[in-house]
């Protein structure tokens, strides 16, 4: 599941705007529609589901359990066939109970319901965690016999994915020991993490208001309203801070133990396998992007002028640098889109109408629904469903085509069926900001005011700056963090609000002020839990679709048949190959450096836009 989520780069809604919105009936019709997950049948439809794969799961290890080296060629397809059959039954059934509590994390019930289905799919995969490890010790000569053979295009990518884990495996027993643990250990603490963080309330001079929507108000014009609104979140981060730090530190040890008995060398080595990179080629990724860390200062400083200020405060930097905010209703953002989308490629726009016209975006914000926005790829055969917290703002459009963009990827890949369906989270983003990317480049064209175009430019670049250069120093954070609970034990409160304020302050140098009460922010970044190592994905996505789209800008339409090649290719080849089908090479020591380039060529963009508007 690709999700994204709000963070003082990423603003949620202003109460004002939310008290708005319920006069736009377009956006109030904008619901999901779960039921073709579980074809009709509710809740209810859950459970028969789960019921139906367990007895699969079980059927299939009778077959199986013992006989893997004996397959050959076709037993191996048929094998894998059966094994789909049982993936794609378990996820309709969780990916509605899933969605069903994002909408409402504070009901019991759809709580209760998605513990059920997290149980429940426990017991499936331990059930087949059998066929892995004894295709995974299979010698690498027959295993490449078997895997050459004609009728295995749909998981051929996956078996060899599997047997890279192959020195990272336990034996069964103790697999079976670690999957069962998983439900009172790393996803209970997850879960009471979002739980904690969705109930959390500000008190602003307004009136009480959630978390998200007080991170809005550090996008307010009034400095001192911006002040006000750090103030008050840091006030409210603080009677739960002690909990989520234990929460973290919880799962820092969960994890160095899990790395420990399964020997991975670093902190960060299971995500990079599994993203299928490197951990050198992570590494220069990261050196790369803490390098140009002065790009992030030029901007940060730019922007204090714009405003007037002898400095940036860490409030400051979501602060709009002109009074010009465009309004879009959802009707209106919708219908900008799903064009762009359309004049690019027919078949995406083709898709993109289909899910704004179905019921596959819920996009109003409501009372205890997650906050932020993310796409979920289901199964092949099920349209992704898209959620939106809309608020008719310019950025809120920019994300309705991030989302989207997903949604296109996932309903492209579905060709490549359920294993495949999916890439490394590497590559994830590609899609989503490349449509970003063509719906800002509409809304730039349109724009001819030059104070506009500046505040446009500025929303822009402050995304590219928060996805490669903030989420980079939120790696940094992480690898603080991972390291000192090795190395330390238990990491204190204020031990933890250094390392993040240490993180932050090595981006933005001198250029930002960081206050006292920013220290606790981390704390409510909900992918230091349940994704350790997620965020660098952001930075890497981030300059691989700048990269692919600067390709397009180069070969025009001529691009397009490869570029919906790469889409359609899902997960069935190698982060290396997929970037070749666009003609980018992954493999160069240089490649970071040119999408950092072209980040630059955006800052001088904006420092042109802004001398034409008037500033100095």
């Amino acid at each position: 599941m690709a999700r994204r989520y709000f963070e003082p780069s990423d603003p949620p809604p202003s109460a004002a705007a939310v008290a708005d919105l319920v006069t736009d009936p377009e956006l109030t019709n904008a619901a999901w529609d779960l039921e073709p997950l579980v074809e009709g049948d509710g809740e209810a439809g859950v459970g028969a589901r789960m019921d139906q794969a367990t007895a699969a799961a079980n059927a299939f290890a009778d077959s199986y359990r013992g006989k893997v080296a004996e397959l050959d060629a076709a037993g191996l397809q048929e094998a894998m066939e059966r094994l789909a059959e049982i993936v794609a039954l378990a996820s309709r059934a969780g990916a509605y109970a899933a969605l069903r509590f994002a909408l409402d994390t504070a009901d019991p019930q759809r709580g209760a319901l998605l513990a059920s289905v997290q149980e429940r799919e426990t017991e499936i995969q331990t059930a087949v965690l059998f066929f892995d490890l004894e295709w995974a010790a299979l010698s690498d000569e027959h295993a490449e016999q078997l895997l050459v053979a004609e009728g295995l295009d749909f998981c051929r990518h996956h078996l060899r994915n599997v047997r890279r884990y192959s020195k990272h495996m336990l034996s069964e027993p103790e697999e079976r020991i670690l999957s069962e643990k998983a439900l009172t250990s790393s996803s209970a603490w997850g879960r009471l993490f979002e739980e904690l963080t969705s109930a959390i309330v500000v008190e602003l001079p307004a009136g009480t208001v959630a978390l998200d929507v007080a991170l809005s108000h550090l996008a307010a014009g009034d400095r001192e309203l911006r002040r006000a609104a750090a103030e008050s979140i840091s006030a409210a981060l603080e009677p739960g801070l002690r909990t989520r730090a234990f929460i973290l530190n919880t799962l820092l040890v969960d994890k160095s133990v899990d790395d420990r008995l399964r020997t991975y060398p670093n902190w960060l080595a299971a995500r990079n396998l599994a993203n299928e990179v490197s951990d050198e080629s992570v590494a220069a990724l990261v050196e790369a992007v803490r390098a140009r860390y002065g790009l992030a200062q030029r901007w940060y400083r730019l922007k204090a002028q714009l405003l007037g200020l002898e400095r940036l405060a860490d409030y400051d930097r979501m602060a709009p640098v002109t009074a010009d905010e465009a309004s879009y209703s959802y009707a209106e953002a919708c219908e900008l889109v799903g064009d762009c989308y359309e004049q690019f490629a027919p078949e995406l726009g083709e898709i993109v109408w289909r899910l704004m016209r179905g019921r596959q975006i819920d996009a109003p914000v409501r009372p205890s629904k997650r906050g932020g926005a993310f796409c979920a790829g289901v199964v092949p055969t099920v349209d992704p469903y898209v959620l939106l917290n809309y608020t008719s703002r310019r950025r809120d459009v920019l994300t309705l085509a991030h989302e989207l963009g997903h949604a296109v990827h996932f309903a492209l890949a579905g060709q490549q069926g359920i294993f495949h369906q999916h890439t490394p989270l590497t590559l994830a983003e590609t899609a989503s900001v490349f449509g970003e990317t063509i719906v800002f480049g509409r809304l730039l064209e349109e724009d001819s005011t030059p104070s506009s175009r500046l505040a446009l430019l500025a929303e822009n670049l402050e995304d590219r700056i928060a996805t490669v250069f903030r989420q980079i120093a939120m790696n940094r954070f992480e690898d603080l963090a991972h390291t000192a609970r090795r190395e330390q034990g238990e990491l204190s409160v204020e031990h933890l609000g250094e390392l993040w304020a240490s993180s932050q302050a090595e981006m933005l140098g001198d250029s930002v002020e960081i206050t006292g009460g920013y220290h606790s922010w981390w704390s409510y970044i909900p992918h230091f839990i349940d994704t350790p190592g997620y965020v660098y994905a952001y930075a890497y996505g981030q300059l691989l679709a700048l990269a692919v789209y600067e390709r397009f800008r180069q070969e025009g339409s001529d691009f397009v048949p490869r570029y919906l090649q790469l889409l359609g290719a899902g997960g069935s080849q190698s982060p290396e190959q997929l970037g070749a089908i666009v003609g980018v090479d992954l493999a160069d020591p240089g490649f970071w450096d040119s999408g950092l380039d072209l980040i630059e060529t955006q800052l001088t963009e904006a420092e042109a836009a802004a001398a034409a508007a008037g500033f100095a």
